[in-house]
């Protein structure tokens, strides 16, 4: 496989500082050397440039940030487009979740119909009359889905950019109330730990890849780390006890490698600020490399 990692040092669409270095740790961890170890190819393009909250009005404080964030999106989404485009499989680091509006609707662009599985503690589908925060990383899944303002939905110029009935959440356990009525109403895919609990990481897995791969379309992985359990993953800004375990998620990476529909991938949400040794940032690369196809034997 050709890799093309794109670094996007995003700290614009949450409260918590420190996201901005999540990449740099995920590289520090040694994802290239690892990758090349496994026989893939390795392009990585550095950092697209993203202003700091320090140079930038927050602006309206139902959706802060709005204006870079946007800019962003659309610098990114050309890019991952470009990326696949060319061949190379987009590996795109974060950054906090904001980065995906531009990560999905560069791949959305090219693979049509697309399915998102998206593996996180929040289902990020809030509007600017849900949010609770005004925080852009928490709108971002329905913005996919083409709900909310304008300037988010339309990136690329165009929307929806995803199907609702193939978006798949996994890991949820922390949902606002206006954005729990928002995935009821549109018929969101949402396994919560609790239906981990029940029917296992296995049995979630199988139905996932056929609810978002249906009719045989690419699927975009997008990975929070504040889905793992915060004894795993301590270097997040939102971390929610009772999370993924270690196996669970590197089980589910390993299934998303063999199912072999995974066409681009994100992973965000490393504080290093919070971290631990560098520890969440290293199971990162763990992760990456089951998804990418490392096996056990």
């Amino acid at each position: 496989m050709n890799i093309r990692i794109i670094g996007v040092p995003m700290d614009l669409g949450a409260d918590r500082r420190g996201v901005d270095f999540g990449a740099s740790a995920i590289r520090y961890a040694g994802l290239s050397d690892q990758l090349r170890r496994l026989g893939h190819s390795v392009h990585d393009i550095g950092n697209i440039v993203v202003p700091q909250p320090e140079s930038q009005p927050i602006g309206n404080p139902h959706l802060k940030y709005l204006d870079p964030i946007v800019q962003v999106a659309e610098d990114l989404a050309q890019q991952v487009a470009d990326a696949l485009r060319s061949n190379e499989f987009p590996l795109i680091l974060g950054g906090d979740h904001s980065i995906a509006l531009g990560s999905i609707s560069g791949v959305a662009s090219v693979h049509r119909p697309l399915g998102v599985i998206w593996i996180d503690a929040h289902a990020d589908f809030n509007t600017e009359e849900t949010t609770p925060s005004g925080n852009i990383h928490g709108m971002i899944l329905a913005a996919l889905a083409g709900l909310g303002n304008e300037r988010l939905t339309h990136v690329g110029g165009w929307t929806p950019k995803l199907n609702p009935d193939n978006i798949v959440v996994i890991g949820a356990r922390d949902l606002d109330p206006g954005e729990q009525a928002l995935l009821r109403a549109h018929h969101v895919h949402v396994f919560t730990m609790s239906s981990i609990d029940q029917y296992g990481m296995p049995e979630v897995l199988r139905q996932a890849i056929e609810l978002a791969g249906r009719q045989g379309q690419g699927i975009h992985l997008s990975m929070d780390m504040d889905s793992m359990d915060p004894r795993e993953a301590p270097g997040v800004g939102t971390p929610v006890r009772g999370g993924l375990s270690y196996r669970e998620a590197h089980l589910a990476m390993e299934m998303l490698a063999d199912s072999q529909r995974l066409v681009s991938m994100d992973v965000v949400e490393v504080n290093s600020i919070l971290d631990q040794e560098n520890a969440t940032a290293r199971l990162a690369v763990e992760l990456i490399l089951s998804a990418l196809g490392k096996k056990i034997l």
